[in-house]
């Protein structure tokens, strides 16, 4: 029988003003990370605030079929108890495929080979946006005294140890889901483990934090040199999960861009880095308040200039720069500014190539090269048209979403799954604040 594959897509009317509150979800990227340290332990983890979207649904579809017990406790509330693993599922065909759909699945590494000294994973999926090497992760496990092999029959990596020792480690580059996975391992190893060069993101601090909260003794958590003294065993606990701030930056690019009065509320402000800098730096009025953001409307938004006269230049970097996963929504909001941006994409050859829809939507933008792009912007001189595009990823697609909200006429963005990976209920949230979206299976 050959199976159906799901599509949907979304069906927009641009041009309306949106006005109102809303909340971001939990943050996707530290409930992926949270969820496969829930393997650490026999006992009972409750996670708070998981994102109810595509790929954590999936993680939790590996989880379940791993033998891990999940309950619904709340709203966006679960409990995990990894008492029983069965390693047969993790060699099996089924695991292959699961695992093949998202990049998520790399970070059981850590946590099984920690916990059980043998660990197996599948080649991971994600968002086609360049190479994402594997070398920290593994690097890190050989360094603590795993055996690695990749079985090119089963398409698996396989890793084993007699027993893990701590070492000092420097990572060949500051990976986010690379440092989690090897703090996972690090946790149960015998001696210290010293990590430098780690990834200091929001949601490694969070990581850090819940298993500090679960036994483990972690220090220099939030900086780039972590120092693990080893234990021999870790415990339950309750954690909660920041507010994703990928959405808020696409909340705070949205409302600039249709012309809109929007509040972000809960926004765990400390924890947003130079998130808000960044977009005042594109001419964007952000008023805080408590914990909450207010984008006032405005007729227009004029791009700063360097402090030199020249033109400005938004860049990603390892936090605490600006994170690449904003770099497409800052682009997308430069459209419509008054002034010229040079946005450049450091991290992944292919993540600007999306610019394309957006050029034949109106945007004046010249594509440097696969990592450079020029925005010249319109100043709302001219509206983009409405067109027909695909969503590549996640935050591409949320991009395109938001030049279409802004756009004249109707547009069609097909692929929408990409989008729902990242993003809870995005039409419905959207369409609250006065957004005509409709959405097509």
């Amino acid at each position: 029988m050959t199976k159906l594959i799901e599509m949907s897509s979304f069906i927009i009317q641009g041009g309306a003003h949106l006005a109102g509150e809303i909340t971001p979800q939990g943050a996707k990227n530290e409930a992926l990370q949270v969820m496969c340290a829930t393997l650490l332990t026999s006992e009972k983890v409750r996670i708070h605030n998981l994102p109810d979207i595509r790929d954590v649904k999936r993680l939790m579809e590996i989880l379940i079929a791993l033998g891990v017990k999940v309950t619904l406790a709340d709203r966006n509330t679960y409990d995990f108890q990894a008492d029983e693993i069965d390693f047969n599922y993790l060699q099996s065909p089924e695991f292959v495929r699961t695992s093949g759909a998202i990049r998520a699945s790399i970070m059981i590494l850590g946590p099984l080979l920690g916990r059980f000294h043998r660990a197996f994973a599948a080649r991971p999926g994600g968002d086609k946006i360049g190479r994402r090497p594997l070398n920290a992760h593994f690097e890190g496990f050989q360094a603590l005294g795993a055996q690695f092999s990749y079985n090119h029959h089963t398409t698996l990596y396989e890793l084993s140890a007699d027993k893990l020792t701590g070492q000092y480690i420097l990572l060949s580059e500051a990976s986010v889901t690379g440092t989690a996975n090897v703090v996972m391992a690090a946790v149960l190893a015998e001696g210290t483990t010293t990590i430098f060069n780690a990834a200091c993101e929001p949601y490694l601090y969070q990581l850090c934090t819940m298993l500090n909260r679960m036994g483990a003794h972690i220090s220099g958590i939030g900086s780039n040199l972590l120092t693990i003294n080893g234990v021999k065993k870790l415990s339950g606990c309750e954690h909660h999960i920041l507010p994703d701030m990928i959405e808020i930056g696409s909340f705070i690019g949205m409302a600039a861009l249709t012309h809109s009065e929007i509040t972000i509320r809960n926004c765990s402000i400390p924890h947003l880095g130079l998130i808000p800098t960044v977009f005042k730096k594109l001419g964007i009025q952000l008023e805080i308040n408590g914990d909450d953001i207010h984008i006032p409307q405005q007729k227009e938004y004029e791009v700063e200039s360097n402090m030199d006269g020249s033109i400005l230049t938004i860049s990603d970097a390892p936090w605490p720069g600006f994170t690449p996963d904003l770099i497409s929504i800052a682009l997308v909001t430069a459209i419509q500014a008054k002034g010229s941006v040079l946005i450049h994409q450091k991290m992944f050859e292919s993540r600007l190539f999306f610019v394309d829809k957006l050029k034949e939507m109106g945007a004046q933008i010249i594509l440097c090269d696969p990592h450079r792009a020029t925005v010249i912007g319109l100043n709302r001189k001219y509206p983009l048209r409405g067109t027909t595009m695909e969503s590549p990823d996640i935050r591409a697609g949320v991009s395109l979403l938001l030049a279409a909200l802004s756009a004249e006429g109707y547009s069609r963005i097909n692929n929408a799954e990409q989008i729902d990976r990242g993003y809870q209920d995005i039409v419905q949230r959207l369409n609250a604040l006065g957004a005509v979206i409709v959405r097509e299976d």
